[in-house]
């Protein structure tokens, strides 16, 4: 059990990103819970170098940044791609793999040139999984960790526009339809009580049991 406070309604959270497409994510998610939510770009804070070399270390470098950047409570989320046949990479490189300025078709391409590089032509040759650490980090220091994760199969052509990232290429088991191809609903599948489909899902759901206050 975390010794931060939990979050009520009307409390305000600093969503610990820069990236649209997952501050996006955080609202749906949050949006049974009156919590206002703010990024850190939204909030003009730098930011930090991820410099850590495991999604853990990354999640605490942002969530500590934007807690003393902002003196509120910031929660931060580091996730990436982790692909078998490539040892796997990208894992804590997944933005990287994606270059400046972030270009995700880029990026989805260059895991497909590397799967076929290493003979990685059918499914069970394919597995990846998306891993996502969120951290809660209090300005006085504190801080506590959730983990989720989502298996599945890289696919080729990319299929759908729907979520960010490499979503187009990934899906997960039990589905004949890409992350690109759901709907937000089903990507989290997830509601109070449930465990969520997507990594960030999961690992948000734990934070939800631990850290939010409900009636």
């Amino acid at each position: 059990m975390s010794d931060i406070p939990r979050l009520r309604p009307g409390d305000r959270l600093v969503i610990a990103t820069h990236n649209a497409g997952k501050l996006r994510e955080f609202r749906e998610l949050f949006a049974p819970f009156g919590i206002e939510l703010v990024s850190a770009g939204e909030l003009g804070l730098p930011e930090p170098e991820e410099t850590g070399t495991t999604f853990t270390e990354n999640a605490r470098l942002k969530a500590h940044a934007a807690a003393k950047g902002s003196s509120l409570l910031a929660l931060s989320d580091d996730s990436g791609l982790c692909v078998d046949a490539l040892g796997g990479d990208p894992g804590v490189y997944t933005a990287d793999w994606a270059g400046v300025p972030r270009d995700f078709n880029r990026a989805m391409k260059r895991v497909e040139d590397a799967l076929q590089a290493a003979g990685a032509s059918s499914p069970g040759q394919r597995r990846a999984s998306f891993n996502a650490t969120l951290c809660l980090a209090h300005p006085d220091g504190r801080d506590v960790l959730y983990v989720g994760r989502c298996d599945g199969t890289l696919v080729w052509p990319p299929r759908g526009d729907q979520g960010h990232g490499y979503d187009p290429m990934f899906m997960p088991d039990g589905y004949d339809i890409t992350f690109g191809e759901m709907a937000a609903e089903t990507k989290h599948s997830w509601a109070p009580g449930q465990s969520g489909l997507s990594h960030r899902a999961r690992a948000f759901a734990q934070f939800v049991e631990n850290q939010i206050e409900r009636a």
